[in-house]
């Protein structure tokens, strides 16, 4: 796995697993039980996880959806 998308935002997190998964890509989130370590204040990024064989692709979906990767 590797990470496509890290984001203190749990709606782009939502937004980009509903495409990803739209188009057939199989993702995964993870840092989402952190919430419990910070006091659920959104301190820590959660991260969007895609297979390393679909990453292009996934990247592919998230440009062409206007949301940044930025990295």
């Amino acid at each position: 796995m590797k990470e496509l998308l890290r984001s203190n935002d749990p709606t782009i997190i939502a937004f980009a697993t509903a495409l990803l998964r739209g188009e057939g890509i199989d993702c995964f989130e993870m840092d989402v039980n952190m919430s419990v370590l910070e006091g659920s204040i959104g301190i820590f990024p959660r991260r969007l996880m895609v297979h390393e064989d679909l990453i292009d692709r996934a990247k592919i979906v998230m440009v062409d959806n206007d949301i940044p990767l930025g990295r």
